[in-house]
């Protein structure tokens, strides 16, 4: 039987459980820092940098988050106000196919931004309390979250992650030209040019110039043909066409679209054709068959700015969407929308 061993003092107990203490916290510091150690060498530097830009998006994001829209709904007669990066999702997504590449859609983003940015400072003096957009093609064409999910269905959550990616990866940024946003016009298709503005509307704008756009002729939307009865023509025109005459008189801008024709003894501008008899383009050839008129017709849409085609093809070939946006806005560059929203109404 051995003898009781004496009991060590408290003192004695507690300098043991420290020691014990102590090296537990030690290996717990050598566990915890020991991967750390080892992968930190390894670790991308840019890495870095990419969460800093993430940071300085998501701050952004917030900031234009607190600028909100107004869009008058035609179909329900109401207001709707979202904040001003959803509304410029939904524009994108309204206006562009989902489809086209992403630096198209960017540019699209980019420019429906700066639509309403322009057009709110604009009537903001004639409207201080509300100032609405439209949501038809007099402005943007705008639906909201259930009016595309119904035109998507199944494909709806697929489509919005690739435009909410081109807003956010372009968020709080506006076209501007002498440091002013500029009115960033856009259409379809072009017939090969865009269109300078004064040969349009009438007013010219420094940065809406005729430029080349070859990869709209990729556009399924390129060519196109109407066929008018005569007497149909004849009622909207205001004209008595005589079937006898074939129609001529056509004059051409350095764009080829068409100036002035003149039909049934009346002269028209191109632009009072298109809009009269609601054909595609202004760039049209014009015949007579059978009591009918026959036009045929290059490019779609008012032909001013950005084509959206044109963009999507820029974008094929490699361009991003600040090389798409510089190429049909002339001289113009991309700007940070200030925070407090441009003087924009803020939610």
């Amino acid at each position: 039987m051995q003898k009781n061993k004496k009991k060590p003092s408290a003192k004695r107990r507690f300098r043991s459980h420290a020691g014990i203490g102590l090296l537990i916290v030690c290996l717990f510091a050598v566990i915890v820092a020991l991967p750390t150690l080892i992968v930190v060498p390894f670790i991308d530097p840019g890495g870095m940098e990419r969460t800093a830009t993430a940071m300085e998006q998501e701050k952004e994001v917030k900031e234009t988050a607190s600028v909100a829209v107004e869009v008058s709904r035609t179909a329900s007669n109401a207001v709707e106000t979202v904040p001003l990066e959803t509304y410029v999702t939904r524009v994108v997504a309204s206006e562009m196919p989902a489809d086209f590449e992403l630096e198209a859609l960017k540019a699209q983003a980019v420019a429906a931004r700066t639509y309403v940015v322009r057009y709110m400072e604009d009537h903001q003096a004639e409207q201080p309390e509300a100032i609405e957009v439209s949501d038809s093609t007099s402005d943007q064409v705008y639906k909201n979250e259930d009016e595309l999910r119904q035109a998507w269905g199944k494909e709806y959550e697929e489509k919005m992650a690739k435009l909410s990616q081109a807003v956010q990866e372009t968020s709080g940024e506006i076209i501007t030209y002498d440091g002013e946003p500029i009115t960033p016009s856009f259409f379809s298709t072009s017939n090969g040019y865009t269109e300078n503005a004064e040969d349009y509307w009438e007013n010219p704008l420094p940065y809406l110039k005729s430029v080349e756009s070859p990869w709209d002729r990729q556009s399924p939307k390129f060519t196109d043909q109407k066929v008018i009865p005569i007497a149909e023509a004849e009622k909207l025109l205001g004209v008595t066409i005589d079937i006898s005459k074939a129609p001529g008189g056509i004059k051409r801008n350095d764009s080829q679209r068409v100036a002035q024709v003149e039909i049934g003894g009346k002269q028209f501008t191109g632009r009072e054709i298109r809009e009269k008899l609601g054909l595609k383009s202004t760039d049209f050839t014009l015949s007579l068959k059978d009591d009918h008129l026959i036009f045929k017709t290059k490019g779609y849409g008012h032909g001013v700015g950005m084509s959206q085609y044109g963009a999507n093809g820029m974008a094929a070939e490699g361009k991003s969407y600040s090389d798409i946006l510089t190429y049909y806005y002339a001289d113009t560059q991309i700007d940070k929308l200030p925070a407090e929203g441009a003087k924009l109404v803020s939610k």
